[in-house]
């Protein structure tokens, strides 16, 4: 009976050695129970960059130029990469299941360059016409004609007017140069030294973008109840072309009623992460706005689309933490929120923040 059962030890060990030598590393994980059989979406990070998650396994990117026909099948390995078809493209290695359809220029536009398959099509205004590259071009515009007393200094492009100046007048324009430069200067020194010296007010520090967001700037100046006013003629125009002409800006003493107040994670980085599908909050419309201003690049708000709503929402914010790493705070999301105008939201989540344990007031 002992020699029987020393026997049947033999056996399985030896079937035991040849299934570990026969294994792969991937494929004794895979085999090993755990929390791992069970992991989701957000239990698994991948290099944004390098990366892109399917199916709880992290899969190498296709390179720009192609997408991915069938994804990978074990972790940081690659899926097939095929070609993409004529008139689409892809500008960066991604996982996307197609590729993009290239842009047709406008009637008014022509392609300043063809679309490849790691390009899209670069239109520009037509000959005569031109639109500013820090405004959307919608429609381009007709360049302008020097008037009979006006000398052209500047000839007309795809991206800037025509200059004109009056004839003899060089000492008018350097005149109207200076009357335009001084008041801005005076503005920017105002508001600088405004914000050094409110960073002695408790509980105020990074209160100036939001308050910016609503037209006006209020910010700890001195200690009486006074506010010093500030008003700007026609500068606004120079600064934002969507905003009125005139704009006070307020600089009061107190804020202890409206001031911005700072939040403090209650466990590190673990409560920023938690406090991401608090974002679902934000309006549908204002997404790209908002991951643009957070400094998340357009491939991948694209690449995440792919994605369920909630999916992008939180996905996006994962990326940024890893792009921000120990500069990526609470309070810079909820700042931007404010400065696109989403009060409720932003206050929302706050409340909703504090309510789950996340986060307290500094100040508390």
């Amino acid at each position: 009976m002992k020699q029987l059962n020393s026997v049947i030890v033999l056996l399985m060990g030896t079937l035991l050695c040849s299934l570990a030598l026969e294994l792969t590393p991937g494929q004794a994980l895979a085999l090993a129970p755990g929390p791992g059989m069970n992991r989701t979406r957000r239990d698994v990070t991948c290099l944004g960059s390098l990366e892109y998650l399917y199916n709880g396994i992290c899969c190498l990117n296709c390179p720009a130029g192609t997408y991915v026909k069938e994804h990978c099948s074990r972790a940081s390995s690659r899926g097939h990469c095929v070609q993409c078809d004529f008139d689409t493209y892809t500008e960066h290695d991604n996982g996307l299941a197609k590729c993009f359809q290239c842009t047709k220029c406008r009637l008014d536009q022509d392609p300043g360059a063809p679309c490849t398959t790691t390009q899209n099509t670069r239109c520009q205004c037509k000959k005569g016409l031109y639109c500013l590259p820090d405004q959307v071009c919608e429609v381009c515009k007709t360049c302008s004609r020097c008037k009979e007393d006006e000398v052209e200094v500047g000839r007309c492009t795809s991206s800037s007017n025509t200059v004109c100046r009056k004839r003899g007048s060089a000492s008018a324009s350097l005149s109207a140069v200076v009357a335009i430069t001084i008041p801005l200067i005076i503005v920017g020194l105002v508001i600088i030294v405004s914000v050094l010296y409110c960073k002695t007010c408790r509980g105020l520090r990074r209160a100036v973008v939001p308050w910016c967001s609503r037209g006006f700037l209020k910010m700890c100046i001195g200690g009486g109840r006074d506010s010093v006013e500030v008003t700007q003629n026609g500068l606004n125009n120079t600064l934002d072309s969507h905003t009125h002409a005139t704009r006070l800006i307020q600089m009061p003493v107190n804020l202890e009623n409206e001031k911005v107040r700072r939040l403090i994670p209650l466990n590190g980085e673990e409560s920023l992460k938690r406090s991401f599908d608090l974002f679902q909050e934000l309006d549908i419309h204002y997404h790209n706005r908002f991951f643009r201003y957070i400094g998340l690049s357009d491939n991948a708000i694209r690449n995440a689309e792919m994605s369920s709503l909630e999916d992008k929402v939180y996905e996006l914010l994962k990326i940024w933490l890893e792009k921000e790493g120990l500069k990526a705070d609470f309070n810079s999301l909820i700042e931007t929120l404010l400065h696109l105008d989403q009060r409720l939201s932003a206050e929302n989540i706050i409340a909703r923040a504090i309510s789950n344990g996340h986060f307290k007031y500094e100040d508390d």
